[in-house]
């Protein structure tokens, strides 16, 4: 069966990660149709948008799409084409395995967690008065009216949405996952002793959701506490299910856990059936055309995109390959060498290169 997919070619480092991981998924021997498409910086600078309407049209016919990393300046009115991408497609559901490999440099073995990050509520959902703006000043006079709270007039405010049916899909989703993929138990993460009236819900959804699947096990640990024990003791979790401020935050420390950012994959999944795949990391501008960066995170993202096609061998046996290649330590980039000056680390197209020829040689 051949797979349409849109190939967001990313800024930056973007292109190379993108132009690697389909020549990997091509030498699974999984036939797609790929629609290549630029967003980002670059086309910005050319189109005054980041996004153009030709990107989200190919996802709405593909319904499958894999994204290389794009860049998204700090502090300026740049909207991330991640946040646009997940609210067009209502991408509730960020997915973060973070998974120990031998190879990888780590203070932890035997890490094997998901993450499951609401993905459109929150402080994320770009609810936003800016400081001095005639509107946050309306705001605040407001909210001093009908709730009594006195908020310094040179604030800027978001606002934190989070409702019962957005909680409910995501903790559902969670469970959903740990039962298919005969996981023990799931956790819920908030701040419920103290934001009542938003992660109280959350933290009340995840309870009543929890009593629909006796089979699996279930808890709830405040945020901190939770960052905390990841520290002490990652073996004790599983599946992880947070709203999306705090799963923002934790998935980046369970990739900590596991050796960084570099082997971190992610998928993006919506109800309407779009489901996006992404390198966690970032575009690394500064080593565009470097032929440097590691390529891990994003051909493994591939690797759940092939799960998500139900191309299970074709997953197996590519997750087999990265995982030999990172082992054998002679075919990787610097960061995944003992040293980081190494002078026998290879490059990013060599290291695909290197996995394509495991795949040959891996039985699953």
């Amino acid at each position: 069966m051949r797979h349409s997919v849109t190939l967001i070619r990313g800024d930056g480092t973007g292109p190379e990660l993108a132009q690697v991981t389909r020549d990997v998924l091509d030498a699974t021997g999984v036939e797609f149709d790929w629609h290549p498409v630029d967003a980002g910086v670059d086309v910005m600078a050319a189109e005054g948008t980041p996004l153009p309407a030709r990107v989200l049209e190919s996802i709405k016919k593909t319904k499958t799409c894999i994204k290389a990393p794009i860049t998204t300046p700090v502090g300026t009115g740049f909207r991330s084409v991640n946040v646009s991408l997940r609210k067009e497609f209502d991408l509730f559901a960020c997915v973060r395995p973070c998974k120990t490999f031998a190879g990888v440099r780590s203070r932890y073995t035997g890490i094997d967690l998901v993450i499951f990050r609401e993905n459109t509520e929150d402080l994320y959902a770009g609810i936003e008065f800016e400081r001095g703006k005639p509107e946050t000043a309306e705001l605040i006079a407001f909210i001093e009216k009908l709730h009594g709270s006195k908020i310094r007039p040179d604030s800027g405010i978001s606002i934190k949405p989070i409702s019962v049916s957005g909680s409910e899909r995501i903790v559902k989703a969670a469970f959903e996952y740990a039962r298919a993929n005969k996981r023990k138990k799931v956790t819920a993460v908030h701040k419920s002793n103290i934001m009542k009236f938003s992660d109280g819900l959350f933290l009340s959804v995840a309870r009543d959701v929890a009593t629909r699947y006796p089979d699996v096990q279930f808890e709830d640990v405040i945020v901190d506490n939770m960052c905390m024990q990841l520290v002490q003791r990652p073996e004790f979790f599983d599946v992880i299910v947070l709203p999306n401020l705090y799963g923002d935050v934790l998935s980046d420390l369970c990739a900590g856990l596991v050796g960084g950012l570099g082997v971190a994959p992610g998928a993006n999944l919506g109800l309407g059936g779009v489901a996006i795949f992404e390198a966690t990391h970032g575009s690394a501008p500064k080593y565009k055309g470097k032929n440097k960066v590691n390529p891990t995170a994003m051909i493994l993202s591939s690797v759940l995109m092939l799960r998500f096609l139900n191309e299970n061998r074709a997953a197996d046996r590519l997750e087999a390959a990265v995982a030999k290649v990172i082992a054998d330590g002679s075919h990787v980039t610097y960061d995944l060498k003992a040293q980081r000056d190494d002078p026998s680390a290879v490059g990013t197209r060599e290291m695909g290169q290197a996995i394509v020829r495991a795949m040959e040689l891996v039985r699953v």
